[in-house]
């Protein structure tokens, strides 16, 4: 197991069925998917949930943050070779979707096995500049309200000072490494995309995240769930019911190797 993954699931050691790798968003870690084994297993998935511990963060806290995207995913595409050889599924959501498709575009320059799809979720095409939570400059203060008003810190971080002052830093290098954007004609990626939005986020758009189809080489579909901005966390298990729904798709799929995906 690469330091990307700590976490093992409860069918840790079994080679059949899919990999659900999940990236985290700006400032989260792989407690964010800390439930999402038992909820795809109650909906049928059939899927092995892998979530992704970057550095800096939780059981990384001491380790170098990355602030350049091209970086992290060179890295991850190192550490995660191996275990991308079986048939896996990337989820990615806010920034876990810029990283999961940056990371699938990679792999596909160099001709190793793809996922068999993406599954991405509340962030803009990646060719749109990235989506404003805070002014650089803005104080804690203002970032940790932009962040309260999107749902995205949970109540007993903001009763805690000293988890705030763990979490801001890593927000802040994470919302840096989001800066980067890909050209309007960059190559699609040769893997199926499924993109969830929820109805009321206050942050990214539907036709935002429709404009992901001009990097969508093997079809695309958008759906509107319930919830804001963090519907992933507000309406769990409402949105698992969705995601297992697009998992079962490809569940024991053979995987796809870039170099033959042409």
């Amino acid at each position: 197991m690469t330091r990307y993954l700590s976490h093992t699931s409860p069918t840790d050691g079994a080679e059949t069925g899919v990999r659900l790798f999940c990236f985290p968003f700006a400032g989260g870690g792989a407690s964010a998917y800390r439930r999402w084994q038992r909820g795809l297993d109650a909906h049928g998935a059939g899927a092995r949930v892998l979530p992704v511990q970057l550095p800096g963060r939780e059981g990384r806290m001491t380790e170098p943050r990355f602030t350049d995207l091209h970086a992290l995913v060179a890295d991850l595409d190192e550490q995660l070779d191996a275990e991308l050889e079986h048939p896996h599924v990337f989820y990615g959501h806010s920034m876990g979707a810029l990283v999961a498709y940056a990371l699938t575009a990679r792999r596909q320059r160099r001709g190793v096995p793809l996922p068999m799809a993406l599954a991405l979720s509340s962030y803009r095409a990646p060719h749109l500049p990235a989506p404003r939570i805070a002014d650089p400059g803005a104080s804690d203060e203002e970032l940790v309200a932009s962040l309260a008003a999107l749902g995205g810190i949970p109540r007993v971080v903001l009763e805690h000072p000293e988890f705030l002052a763990a979490l801001l830093p890593v927000t802040r290098d994470d919302l840096q490494l989001c800066t980067m954007s890909f050209a309007p004609d960059a190559e699609a990626v040769r893997v199926p995309l499924h993109l969830f939005i929820g109805a009321r986020d206050r942050l990214v758009s539907v036709p935002e995240v429709v404009a992901w189809r001009r990097h969508a080489g093997r079809g695309c579909e958008v759906r509107v769930v319930q919830g804001g901005h963090f519907f992933i966390r507000a309406h769990e298990d409402a949105f698992l019911r969705e995601l297992a729904s697009v998992i079962r798709r490809y569940d024991r799929a053979p995987v796809l190797a870039g170099a033959l995906s042409a």
